[in-house]
């Protein structure tokens, strides 16, 4: 291969067995230090087989270019490494020798599964994703949007229905919920979404004015107020469990429960078996019977 004019064009075969993205960012990042005429990246992703590779090197030897990839298959990057110096192709593969040390220190083999980087990136941006879409429909806000949620918690003041929103969120649902209010009906778009994602939360009276007088305490607000008053508490927590009742709704008490115990009991009853996995966003109503609605 005849690469020795300075700043001549050169092609840059990015292989992959996921999408590619990690040997061109790769190679990217090294071009910069080089002042080239033109180079271009060709990236070829979901190389799975050794007739796929011997094809990848066939079209660099074709242009004169070179290899670079990230091929977690020992198989495959052995056939790179051959099918390379057969046809006097240059290879540089990214990733093995990495893994072997890697595997050296931790003193563990790699998995050479393709694609691990891509699903974690997935998941990463599908907690992101449920983090907004929570905070955007905290305490009621865009109704609208219910439909798109994975839980919907409905629960009077300070029965933690924010606290455990967000530390189910950070799990990867997304979950909204929705005050309920003395004497005044629930919004109407939450009798038209799917009632099995519905959980209504309550706390004791007592342990409920509690909470009502530390946050009127933290404002610097009359801890007489009505707000916290256990009569008005009582009617509430009433209100809500009729409400309740009369939807079919499944109820947490949250009194003495931290935000884990009542998120795993939670799960138990609107997610799949596999509550730590939302992110196939399956929904399994069927699995909660009716009995008990009006």
């Amino acid at each position: 291969m005849d690469r020795s004019s300075a700043g001549g064009r050169c092609q840059i075969f990015a292989v992959s067995d996921a999408t590619g993205a990690t040997a061109e960012l790769v190679v990217r990042a090294a071009l910069a230090q080089f002042q080239v005429a033109e180079v271009e990246i060709r990236r070829l992703p979901n190389i799975r087989t050794v007739g796929e590779v011997r094809c990848a090197i066939e079209a660099a030897q074709a242009s004169k270019g070179i290899i670079v990839h990230t091929l977690v298959s020992e198989e495959l990057r052995q056939a790179v490494l051959r099918e390379g110096r057969e046809r006097g192709v240059e290879t540089i593969d990214l990733i093995g020798p990495l893994l072997l040390r890697l595997s050296d220190q931790l003193r563990v083999p790699p998995l050479m599964q393709p694609g691990l980087f891509r699903q974690l990136g997935q998941e990463y941006l599908q907690r992101i994703e449920a983090i907004e879409y929570t905070v955007k429909h905290d305490d009621g806000q865009h109704p609208l949007g219910l439909d798109h949620a994975d839980i919907v918690l409905v629960g009077i003041s300070r029965t933690s229905k924010t606290p455990l929103s967000i530390y189910l969120a950070g799990k990867g649902w997304r979950v909204a919920n929705v005050p309920v209010i003395l004497n005044l009906p629930l919004p109407g778009r939450l009798m038209t979404i799917d009632q099995d994602r519905i959980v209504g939360l309550i706390v004791g009276v007592d342990r409920l004015v509690e909470l009502r007088r530390a946050r009127l305490e933290r404002k610097h607000m009359p801890v007489a107020e009505a707000y916290a008053a256990s009569e008005k508490v009582r009617a509430e927590l009433s209100y809500s469990r009729a409400l309740f009742r009369k939807a079919g709704w499944p109820v947490i008490d949250m009194t003495s429960k931290s935000i884990e115990e009542a998120a795993s009991e939670l799960l138990t009853l609107v997610a799949t078996p596999d509550a730590s996995q939302p992110a196939e966003r399956k929904r399994t109503g069927a699995r909660r019977k009716s009995k008990g609605r009006t």
